[in-house]
């Protein structure tokens, strides 16, 4: 099953948590004897005797199963795989680089708040201030999608087609598919920029593990973009659906569990077609699997997130899709969209049904909430702000244009 470990995991961190959850449950704590309760395999006979006696192995086996593996040893086994794969973007910090790896930074979709458009503009305006940073190393060619840079880059060594570097320590196929440096580049150049990586030996599945997450960020990811920060702040590559071609044909494989989660938020399913295309539930577990092993989620588990949350966004469409494609879509019940019946009811977290459109720039989803009463000057429960403040956050200017003339 997919771990669900936190940001960044450390080993001497999860040995200290085992350690506190043992203290915890010699002394009779009822959360640390709850979290025994949920997640050991026979809770009964290891608390039998807790107050004088529960094992180290005993808190490290609830540990390791409260984030989702079958033991200690999978969970170690999997934090020294990871150590060579994990990459913070955040950490990096952009002022202490040099001019290639700065480009290289600004240019590319790092999942974290700091995404947008201001951001590759930067790195678009740093490019056309020093057209030469191209040509200090392979990993800012490849951020340029620069096909004559790249050529020589790789002529002088082929190798770095395969190398990590730059400043996340990524390999140049990363840069080139997480670039949104808007660079005036036509597909035809970005292709053949990607064909020149392929052809010198670059790894079509090559990712990373963002923050140490067991859901592998790859080169398709970065193609397919988009997220939970929406698609202006996280935007598709602009060549998508022809780069995710190029790498599905060079042998990226098609189950790529980011993208559909990353792409899962909204309407549309050109991602899954193309997937399913080439051979999405289709074909064996890929190399990812093959590494990561259980941290990954299963393929069941992947479909009942996909399933449950076209169902409960109205994506009927989308239902229909995975059931001719195998999915199991037997008894699932699609939420019609509508306006609420209190167009100003909040949900947990204090957030309005106008928020959550004015975020996804569904402009005729807002005038109909505005026309059934919805309140733009409501703030949410989360960050205090109105609808027009997360238009404007997620750069959704239409929407926000819209909101702006209502708003007080």
């Amino acid at each position: 099953m997919a771990s669900s470990l936190p940001n960044n995991p450390s080993l001497d961190r999860l040995k200290a948590d085992a350690r506190r959850l043992q203290r915890g449950v010699t002394a009779g704590d009822q959360g640390a004897v709850d979290v025994v309760k949920r997640c050991h395999p026979k809770p009964s006979i290891v608390l039998a005797d807790s107050t004088s006696r529960f094992a180290l192995h005993d808190a490290q086996l609830t540990v390791a199963r409260s984030y989702g593996f079958s033991g200690w040893p999978a969970l170690v086994h999997y934090l020294r795989i990871a150590a060579g794969l994990t990459v913070d973007p955040s950490a990096v910090d952009e002022d202490a680089l040099d001019k290639a790896d700065r480009f290289c930074a600004l240019s590319a979709l790092r999942y974290d708040d700091d995404d947008a458009p201001p951001r590759w503009q930067a790195a678009a305006d740093l490019l056309a201030d020093d057209p030469t940073l191209v040509d200090r190393h392979v990993w800012a060619a490849a951020a340029a999608s620069d096909v004559v840079a790249l050529q020589r880059h790789l002529t002088a060594d082929p190798a770095l087609a395969r190398r990590e570097g730059g400043p996340f320590g990524w390999v140049p196929l990363l840069h080139l598919t997480y670039s949104r440096a808007s660079l005036g580049r036509t597909q035809v150049d970005v292709l053949e920029a990607a064909a020149t990586l392929l052809d010198a030996g670059a790894d079509p599945n090559a990712g990373y593990l963002w923050c140490g997450m067991s859901t592998p960020f790859t080169a398709l990811t970065g193609v397919f973009g988009e997220g939970e920060q929406g698609p202006r702040r996280q935007p598709r590559h602009p060549n998508d659906q022809a780069l995710a071609t190029l790498l599905l044909e060079r042998g990226a494989h098609p189950e790529d569990q980011q993208t559909l989660y990353n792409r899962m938020f909204r309407p549309g399913n050109d991602h899954l077609e193309l997937l399913f295309a080439y051979g999405l539930g289709r074909v064996e577990p890929g190399p990812w699997h093959r590494r990561l092993g259980e941290a990954m989620e299963t393929t069941d588990q992947m479909w009942a997130r996909q399933v449950g949350w076209a169902a409960a966004h109205g994506f009927a469409d989308r239902l229909t899709l995975l059931g001719a494609h195998g999915v199991d879509v037997s008894g699932v019940t699609v939420v019609e969209r509508s306006v609420p019946e209190d167009p100003n009811e909040r949900d947990a977290d204090g957030v309005t049904a106008l928020h959550h459109a004015a975020r996804e720039g569904d402009v005729a989803r807002i005038r109909l909430l505005l026309d059934a009463g919805a309140d733009p000057s409501i703030t949410d429960g989360r960050f205090g702000t109105t609808p027009l403040g997360w238009a404007e956050h997620a750069y959704q200017s239409e929407a926000a244009d819209l909101l702006r003339p209502v708003t007080p």
